[in-house]
């Protein structure tokens, strides 16, 4: 078990948000679901917990009631080597979601999600300053990033 778990508490979609994920990404899983007996502050059969893996890392979702709510502070960051991958996962997440500035979206259940290409550390990073000025420039006219239009900056 890997030391720390990113813990998700949703109001009452974490079943729900762990099956959409772990359908977007490969090695992927639900590992377990708890669920509420009767008597519970939730309908019988509603999941309390989910533990699930995506791409081999595992996260943990919580239904915990309509007090909890994602801060835009937060985000799941996705490493992407091509344009195919940014445009795979920037257009599964953010369906039903809201898709915002520089690679960011919120998905349909408020996670937030930053799809970035792996090239865009390196070009921010690149040594000729006015190089690394230009891209970020590019960067932040762009919703979804653009691997050849970074580039080309």
């Amino acid at each position: 078990m890997q030391k720390i778990t990113t813990f998700l508490t949703f109001n009452n979609q974490a079943e729900e948000a762990a099956n959409f994920y772990t359908t977007i990404f490969s090695d992927s899983k639900i590992l377990s679901v708890s669920r509420y007996g009767e008597g519970a502050p939730m309908p019988a059969g509603t999941a309390i917990s989910v533990r699930f893996q995506l791409d081999g890392q595992e996260y943990m979702a919580m239904n915990g009631g309509p007090s909890f709510t994602f801060a835009t502070g937060f985000s799941l960051f996705v490493n992407c080597e091509t344009q195919d991958e940014v445009d795979n996962f920037w257009e599964k997440l953010s369906e039903g979601g809201e898709k915002g500035p520089c690679g960011w979206l919120k998905d349909k259940f408020g996670v937030s999600w930053q799809v970035v290409p792996s090239a865009l550390g390196r070009l921010l990073q690149d040594k000729d300053p006015d190089k690394a000025k230009r891209v970020m420039a590019a960067m932040l006219k762009m919703t979804k990033l653009d691997i050849q239009a970074l580039e080309q900056a």
